[in-house]
């Protein structure tokens, strides 16, 4: 029925009383003029008095064609952006022709695939039915209209998907959920405890402590006895960004030069960077500097095995101690000072560990994230677990072992991708103690781009389920206390390992989209919104500035458990993923202290380094500037979408607009903007800028 236009009240407005006037002329060119009062001529003249029927059309007209103005504009911007994810997607399927290989390990990607299809097709079912009024979800009794009811093929499908829905699917969504849930509670009670840990070792000021200092003599003649023997090693595989700062850094120790031996073992296959770092390693030893220049001709095992090659030299069996640093870390001069005191006096401590602080953590959204999720790894778990079991992961690097310690444990081993986990673990077992020094703090680099950080993950994630496996049977039949064994089976590796990329995946990336399209299992909002945000405030206390990231950080993380519960499967069944390697691709990025303090090396050092060397060093570093200046500059790539995690971002907003068609307070706000954000870190976080 078409809508009733009176217009009659308009002219109702201002009514007066008085004495009417007619002026009739016989000329029927003229009109009629009716005027109300002697003073209505020059009363000024009201604007709704000129309204009509036509007026009101052309406004009508008007604010239609605005929105169908704003419509086109939205319907242009969707087809350029479906235009750019079309040329990115193109662009991803040159740059990734080398890792087809890893087809096998694509099998999860593809069921997510699938189940986004079959929901999507879910929804656009959904959508019919609510428009068409068969929405009976709505009372709390389902009611399953009778055969007579029933008006159309397709309405009968849709109460037959009701009755499915309702029988079988639902029970089992719902009775995975439940253990979801349980499992969720575990993992959050476990990371209050370390909190609270974290709470009682602020408050009591408890840290390891050096008493007095431990290299002060009497006999200044004598003062160097003091000194241990320590070894530096700095494995590397073609570091070309960050080979030299980190070189550098570790010249610059504070140690005496006869008790302190430097090893750099390079595992590059590109021969251009071999001289680069042999260039670099000359010229500190040309200072004076005691340091040597190690290459394998072929790479196995390694990390594990460049270690493991390195420790089998003659002259290390002189050494009583051996610090590790990777290639982008960055010691300060009194690292060893501070850490190696430790041993003194301490028979049964075989390892100090030293927190990581990163020079790029407010490079991108990226590096913020993961700045939050490694500053609790080392202020709450790292920490609390040194004080009061004396056992932790080691970090691979930035730590002091005794050698003695290593030697007892068996070495380093090639078996899993893992290889500081897994003499952490074996050093354990027999007995050894590890201390964490939050204090100390060695500079180093998180993966700038999403590319290395989603491989970084993958073997951070697939490397502890092998060593569970490796790792289990020596456990149970090792000599350390039951307690010990529960926290080691249980809590350090079940828990921390398993579970909680179990649960993050399941429980937020496959249940709560589910629960949108079968609200019978729908979730408490208290499992999807209060708990999930708590716990993300206190994963964030350490990172206090990086509280305005809370909420992309929530959600990132659940995006990146598809990647990290993969890499969990992928190394608890042995898949062939499972044990690659792959170099975490550094930006070579300095503090500006470490800028400052260059510049001022190089104005004292004006001669040039090369004095003394024979003329074959002396052509290799010519041959090695040349090089320099004719290597063309890199070519800045543009960003490429992965389709994998934005299949699942779309899934999650696909699941969002779901729960419009029910939308019940915070629960749908919150799932709306979910998905909404998902898609956002799906194209920006996702999207790598790469370099």
């Amino acid at each position: 029925m078409a809508p009733s236009l009176d217009f009659s009240n308009w002219w109702a407005k201002d009514t007066r009383k008085g004495t009417s006037v007619v002026v009739k002329m016989e000329n029927p060119n003229y009109s009629v003029v009716e005027i109300d009062g002697p003073d209505a001529a020059f009363r000024p003249v009201e604007k709704s008095r000129g309204k009509n029927a036509k007026q009101v059309t052309w406004v009508l007209l008007l604010k239609a064609h605005h929105a169908v103005g704003c419509l086109t504009w939205l319907a242009t911007f969707f087809w350029a952006f479906l235009g750019a994810i079309k040329r990115r997607l193109i662009f991803r399927q040159d740059v990734d022709m080398a890792s087809e290989k890893l087809g096998k390990g694509k099998l999860l990607f593809g069921v997510i695939k699938a189940f986004l299809v079959i929901s999507l097709v879910i929804l656009g079912f959904e959508v019919v039915a609510y428009f068409k009024g068969w929405h009976y979800f709505e009372n709390p009794s389902l009611h399953i209209p009778r055969t007579s009811e029933i008006h159309g093929l397709f309405h009968m499908l849709y109460v037959s998907w009701l009755s499915f829905r309702g029988d079988y699917i639902a029970p089992l969504i719902q009775a995975l959920s439940k253990f979801c849930i349980v499992l969720f509670l575990i993992q959050s009670v476990d990371r209050m405890i370390l909190c609270l840990g974290c709470f009682w070792i602020k408050y009591k000021k408890i840290k390891p402590r050096i008493d007095g200092n431990p290299f002060k003599s009497k006999d200044v003649e004598g003062s160097g006895y003091e000194y241990p023997m320590v070894l530096v090693q700095i494995p590397m595989c073609n570091e070309r960004e960050v080979y030299e700062q980190s070189i550098s850094a570790v010249c610059q120790l504070d140690w005496p030069k006869e008790r302190l031996l430097i090893q750099v073992l390079d595992d590059s296959d590109d021969e251009s960077v071999q001289w680069l770092i042999k260039g670099e390693v000359s010229k500190w030893s040309q200072r004076g500097v005691n340091i040597i220049y190690r290459h394998r001709l072929f790479r196995t095992g390694y990390k594990a095995g460049n270690l493991k090659s390195a420790m089998s030299c003659d002259y290390v069996k002189v050494y009583e101690f051996v610090a590790i640093f990777d290639a982008d870390f960055q010691p300060n001069p009194d690292f060893l000072k501070q850490t190696v005191p430790h041993f003194k006096d301490n028979p049964e401590l075989g390892l100090v560990q030293a927190r990581w602080a990163f020079v790029n953590k407010d490079e991108n959204l990226l590096t913020r994230l993961q700045n939050i999720n490694l500053c609790f790894h080392f202020e709450v778990e790292q920490q609390v677990n040194g004080v009061f079991l004396n056992f932790f992961g080691f970090n691979g690097t930035a730590g002091v072992w005794r050698i003695k310690a290593l030697e007892e444990s068996g070495g380093w081993l090639e078996r899993t991708t893992v290889e500081d986990m897994d003499i952490a673990v074996r050093a354990h077992l027999n007995g050894w103690k590890f201390i964490f020094l939050n204090d100390v703090k060695v500079l180093c680099e998180v993966p700038e781009s999403y590319e290395a950080y989603r491989k970084q993950q993958h073997r951070w994630h697939s490397g502890p389920m092998q060593l569970f496996r490796l790792c289990l049977p020596a456990i149970l039949t090792s000599k350390i206390t039951i307690w010990k064994k529960a926290n080691l089976t249980l809590l350090f590796f079940l828990l921390r390992k398993l579970i909680l990329p179990f649960y993050s995946f399941t429980l937020f990336c496959i249940i709560l989209p589910l629960t949108m399209f079968v609200p019978e299992a729908e979730l408490p909002v208290w499992v999807i919104c209060y708990v999930p945000a708590f716990m993300s405030f206190l994963n964030i206390l350490p990172a206090p500035k990086s509280f305005p990231f809370i909420v992309p950080y929530l959600l990132f993380e659940n995006t990146m458990s598809v990647t990290k519960f993969n890499a969990m499967v992928s190394g608890l069944f042995q898949l062939g993923s499972s044990y690659e390697w792959v170099v975490t691709k550094k930006a070579g990025r300095s503090s500006e202290s470490d800028l400052l303090a260059a510049a001022e090396r190089e104005s004292k050092n004006q001669t040039p380094i090369c004095r003394g060397a024979s003329e074959s060093e002396l052509a290799e570093l010519n041959h090695l500037k040349e090089q320099k200046e004719a290597a063309p500059q890199p070519v800045k790539k543009v960003n490429k979408i992965y389709r994998k995690e934005l299949a699942l971002a779309f899934l999650l907003l696909t699941a969002s607009v779901r729960s419009l068609l029910a939308a019940q307070g915070v629960h749908f706000y919150f799932l709306l903007f979910q998905g909404v954000t998902f898609l956002l870190v799906g194209l920006d976080l996702i999207g790598e800028q790469m370099s």
